[in-house]
């Protein structure tokens, strides 16, 4: 096949010598290139006029593409009706959640109205946001398939989202309560420092020296000499030294002015600045300084003003018993200990 290509009427013809595979290659690229344009403009133009609802391309796109498009609508309706049932299913969750946080708050001493809330969404469509505790699970309406449920359904996730935040915001203000609640404790004298009865208790009686009536700042805990004596509640020593009235004394200090004081050992087992255990070993019983026989004198001071022990130790009834008792009148000669 030739082909004459001409320019002008002086100028010298061109040409072309085509082949069969030629002509079939260029009859291939010439279908290739009207396809290529045909869906370009397929999907610029009609596409496109569907989706904006064009006045005369849409409706005729729409009868073209009826199958397509009810193909995708169905596709994205049962992906948000699974989307949906997830939701609902957080949600449920989430109440349940929030009812368990209150109770444990409560038994932890904090109101969860001490969390400020979190800005709501200005909608009307959100039946989350803004009210009071709700539940169920998310049932689509008709046509879920709608950019308006779509951005429902966005509304119920960023809702669920925000009250999951809140829950745990709480979760954590409780559990630090109820830790500050533990260490506290810790701190608290209400163990006993040795293992035996009360010999004599807190308060007024006759001292074993001048006879005159006098306080008595603490509790003796009689006991044969080199008996444990044991750390009340966790604290730091102070006080690791020899007194005249005390005799060998260790002082704990426990934080906010509590300080316990264990008087009259035989021998002092930390120093001053050592950090101490509850139940930890720091001295044994003797009868060092103002003693009359082998016995732990042990004191509760809050800001330097000594408090009856036997408020903090664990069976406190049962150590003022046990104090009032050994408080009357000495008959068997057994020694009276300050």
């Amino acid at each position: 096949m030739q082909i004459l290509i001409t320019h002008g009427a002086l100028a010298r013809a061109r040409v072309l010598h085509l082949n069969r595979w030629q002509m079939a290659g260029a009859f291939v690229a010439l279908v290739l290139l009207l396809v290529l344009l045909s869906g370009s403009i397929y999907h610029m133009v009609f596409l496109k006029a569907a989706r904006e609802g064009w006045p005369v391309v849409s409706p005729l796109m729409r009868l073209v593409v009826k199958d397509e498009f009810a193909q995708r609508d169905r596709f994205m309706r049962e992906n948000l009706d699974a989307m949906a049932q997830k939701v609902g299913e957080m949600q449920a969750k989430v109440v349940k959640l929030e009812a368990m946080s209150e109770r444990v708050s409560e038994l932890a001493g904090f109101k969860p109205q001490e969390i400020p809330s979190l800005p709501a969404k200005t909608s009307n469509t959100s039946p989350l946001i803004g009210k009071g505790g709700q539940g169920g699970p998310f049932v689509p309406a008709h046509g879920a398939a709608h950019p308006s449920a779509m951005e429902q359904l966005n509304l119920w996730a960023d809702a669920v989202e925000q009250r999951t935040d809140q829950s745990t915001d709480l979760f954590l203000m409780v559990e630090s309560r109820l830790f500050e609640k533990r260490l506290q404790s810790l701190m608290v004298p209400n163990s006993r420092p040795v293992h035996g009865p009360v010999g004599s208790g807190f308060g007024f009686r006759s001292d074993p020296f001048s006879g005159h009536a006098a306080l008595h700042t603490g509790l003796d805990f009689p006991a044969p000499d080199g008996t444990p004596v044991y750390s009340a509640a966790g604290g730091v020593v102070i006080t690791s030294d020899y007194h005249p009235a005390y005799g060998n004394m260790v002082e704990l200090d426990h934080n906010q002015g509590l300080v316990t004081r264990y008087a009259h050992a035989s021998k002092v087992m930390v120093k001053a600045g050592d950090i101490v255990k509850r139940g930890q070993l720091i001295a044994h019983v003797g009868s060092t300084g103002r003693s009359t026989g082998s016995h732990l004198h042990f004191e509760v001071l809050v800001e330097g003003v000594p408090q009856d022990p036997a408020k903090f130790l664990a069976g406190g009834a049962d150590l003022n018993r046990n104090a009032a008792v050994s408080s009357a009148p000495n008959r068997g000669g057994a020694a009276q200990r300050r």
